[in-house]
């Protein structure tokens, strides 16, 4: 039995990890860090001239009509490059949202223009730090007007457009924004990974668009935040590889006392514990992969097994690359924070990780009950 991926999705990873080692160097990232960009606009031309943000957009939708399996490849060369760009908020969130929560015409009118680039997307959801309680929410709509608040919306400050959960009648549900409305405001947040940009956004009457089909918004939430989850951990994973093999080739090429640094026993078990983690949470993002793309009821344990895996495993990577490094990594001319920036940044994206533990143990008691 396979589980590997197939020749043509191992030529799509390929091909974008090439085109990411080009374009997308870490002096690249750093001036988007440094700079004054949210993100790293001729990079995400390039890449929706790829077709990347089409990948799991159905072909009468404007899209490429290949799938999920396809889509966790380039994530995880995304996640390789840490590349400046709003395909977490745009692709895995936005497009994502409206896939589940919208009907067919609205399906048919926004996706090709998401598909295409015209414009970026983001989800907003929070109101306040902790678990979400979609009996709280303080952001109303009357009469097809949206009020209120959220706060740390990734890539929220850049977007043209929102999905916005709010409630309307006290019921629940997901409207799209534009945010390029004179009554929206953004306030840029500060963020631990700048390439991954937060901000407040406030609504003050602002017109909204309902998605039709949110029927059940808790289970689409859930099953919106399982995506991300999966798509997140290949991301983490390609973040995984690039901080274990900085971490190899600065210690083979280092010596001290006339022997290369990665010859000692004490580095070889940090090498070890960080390949151990990121295989582990690699086994784990397949899992996740395939109950995806196959739509399977074992998605919601596979997302959560594979978000836990892949924050560990990156936490661990980032923290002992810049260990690896000795005192050199901890300098801001070396690259060591950049992983650790983003490792932490996605760590938080979908809930933290004792939020998913607790889910992982609710989802497993809930298949031993059953």
């Amino acid at each position: 039995m396979n589980f590997d991926f197939s020749e043509d999705q191992k030529f799509i990873q390929e091909q974008a990890r090439n085109f990411l080692s080009s374009e997308c160097t870490t002096a690249r990232v750093r001036q988007t860090l440094e700079g004054e960009q949210a993100y790293d606009q001729a990079l995400w031309q390039q890449i929706v001239e790829l077709g990347w943000p089409a990948t799991a957009i159905a072909e009468d939708q404007g899209g490429l009509g290949l799938g999920y399996l396809e889509l966790c490849v380039i994530a995880e060369e995304l996640g390789r490059a840490l590349a400046p760009v709003p395909f977490i908020a745009s692709v895995y969130l936005a497009a994502e949202a409206i896939k589940l929560g919208a009907d067919k015409a609205q399906q048919d009118s926004w996706l090709p223009q998401l598909a295409a680039g015209e414009w970026i997307g983001c989800l907003a959801v929070q109101e306040k730090p902790g678990a979400l309680k979609l009996g709280q929410l303080a952001t109303t709509v009357t009469d097809g007007k949206l009020s209120g608040k959220k706060t740390a919306v990734l890539h929220g400050a850049i977007a043209d457009k929102a999905v916005v959960l709010a409630t309307e009648n006290d019921q629940p549900g997901l409207y799209l924004v534009d945010l390029s409305a004179s009554s929206v405001s953004r306030k840029s947040l500060t963020s631990i990974d700048p390439t991954l940009p937060l901000a407040e956004l406030t609504f003050d009457a602002v017109a909204a668009e309902k998605l039709a089909d949110c029927k059940d918004i808790q289970t689409l939430l859930d099953t919106l935040y399982d995506r991300a989850a999966v798509l997140l951990a290949f991301e983490q994973i390609g973040g995984c590889d690039a901080a274990l093999a900085m971490g190899k080739e600065y210690t083979v090429g280092r010596y001290a006392f006339g022997r290369q640094v990665a010859s000692f026993q004490a580095i070889k078990h940090k090498f070890a514990d960080m390949f151990v983690a990121t295989e582990l949470a690699r086994s784990n993002a397949y899992y996740g992969a395939w109950a995806l793309s196959a739509d399977d009821a074992e998605l919601p344990l596979a997302a959560a097994t594979a978000r836990v895996s892949a924050i560990d495993a990156y936490y661990e990577c980032s923290k002992e690359n810049i260990q690896a490094h000795g005192g050199m990594g901890f300098t801001w001319e070396f690259d060591c924070h950049l992983y650790y920036r983003r490792a932490q940044a996605l760590s938080l994206i979908l809930g933290g990780n004792p939020q998913w533990k607790e889910l992982l143990v609710e989802r497993l008691l809930r298949i031993k009950a059953a």
